[in-house]
């Protein structure tokens, strides 16, 4: 029987890729996401001659998670690439309440909830591999995005924390890729194309951060950043001054720069 994975955020972007990857490399796939759009992308997936399924769920909330987990239909899951993800620009006064929580229980409480209900599996047969999707912008107060950086800080940090909390079950593999700005959606759904970031033409292509991704994980690293220039940002985030890195960072994402 193939092996069984779980992909998030499947329906464009990184995870689209992510899914691809899964279904040329032998996987039965199950792809979620929370637009209609992702049962397209699963008949794309089938071209690849393995087991294909989608659900459309929100997973910001529980009962997204859990109607993701039952369309699973109780099979092992080998695999999970939680890659789903909500981003958001603007400053933080003009947001209203439901969008920044949106954004938070996307990228954090719905991302833990899913970890939670599958890792332990794993971790009791000793085996799996899961792929979580964090974000350089972890390393950066991100001024006017503010709360998406805060919560890719947490997802990076967290998943640091947890690799040590399993490592004596050294069979399951938490690999976490970090990139940079991606060639997808994200903008435009975060309200950010008049900025610097969302109007530069230079963001890395969703396909090569997927496949720095699926290699990190099936080597079994612990963490990815995605592309060159992310590694020396990266590296550079950690000897730089927070207020400095928030200046930066506000001359890409407050709304307008595309402009200046």
């Amino acid at each position: 029987m193939a092996k069984f994975a779980i992909i998030t955020g499947a329906s464009t972007g990184i995870g689209f890729e992510l899914a691809t990857l899964a279904a040329k490399d032998g996987y039965d796939i199950l792809v979620v996401a929370d637009e209609p759009l992702v049962d397209a992308a699963a008949e794309d997936f089938k071209q690849f001659g393995t087991n294909v399924s989608s659900v459309e769920a929100d997973l910001s909330t529980i009962e997204g998670v859990d109607s993701l987990l039952a369309a699973a239909e109780g099979r092992q899951i080998d695999l999970l690439c939680a890659n789903a993800g909500h981003g958001l620009g603007h400053g933080f006064l003009d947001q209203s309440v439901a969008d920044w929580r949106h954004v938070i229980d996307t990228n954090i409480t719905g991302t833990l909830y899913l970890l939670h209900k599958v890792l332990p599996a794993m971790v009791a047969r000793n085996d799996g591999k899961v792929l979580v999707t964090g974000s350089i912008a972890g390393f950066i107060p991100g001024s006017f995005q503010a709360v998406y950086n805060g919560s890719k800080a947490f997802v990076d940090n967290f998943t640091d924390a947890l690799r040590n909390e399993i490592k004596d079950a050294d069979g399951v593999t938490l690999t976490t890729l970090m990139p940079g700005p991606v060639e997808t959606e994200f903008f435009a759904r975060g309200d950010m194309l008049d900025t610097s970031v969302g109007a530069n033409p230079n963001k890395s292509d969703p396909a090569d951060v997927a496949k720095d991704g699926w290699d990190a994980l099936m080597d079994g690293k612990a963490s990815i950043v995605s592309g060159w220039k992310n590694k020396i940002q990266a590296a550079v985030a950690n000897v730089t001054p927070a207020a400095v890195l928030a200046e930066q960072h506000r001359k890409m994402a407050e709304p307008g720069s595309a402009n200046d």
